[in-house]
């Protein structure tokens, strides 16, 4: 099998990631397209999820090697994760390529990007409290 062709899996998990903001689990994820194509597995969900990470069209947020959740923005930028609600959010502003600079200047390392996570209580849970 072609694990590039863009099968009707592949491409409703897609569509379904570019249209949300709120960075699903494959779990979350699955309760969704099983809504448009009932039959789908949970394993199809996570074997499409990996292809369409290798091929750069997803993000796949590991968040403390506890769980990883996935972003349809493949753009280079920086998450939040609420250590009260484990929501994850992108957050506002630009990707700083600045520091890939710095610490290349002050490591014998050649740096070709980084990740870098946020993490404290989201805007929700402060006005819950």
């Amino acid at each position: 099998m072609n694990q590039k062709r863009m099968t009707r899996q592949r491409k409703t998990i897609l569509n379904m990631l570019k249209r949300r903001k709120d960075h699903p689990t494959a779990s979350e994820l699955y309760l969704e397209v099983r809504e448009e194509i009932p039959q789908v597995s949970l394993g199809t969900i996570y074997r499409n999820l990996n292809v369409l990470r290798d091929l750069g069209e997803v993000q796949e947020i590991n968040i403390n090697n506890k769980f990883k959740r996935y972003d349809g923005n493949t753009q280079q930028h920086y998450h939040f994760y609420c250590l009260e609600c484990s929501r994850v959010y992108d957050l506002e502003g630009s990707y700083q390529e600045e520091l890939d600079r710095i610490f290349s200047e002050k490591n014998p390392h050649q740096i070709m990007g980084h990740n870098a996570d946020f993490f404290g209580t989201c805007a929700h849970c402060i006005e819950e409290t």
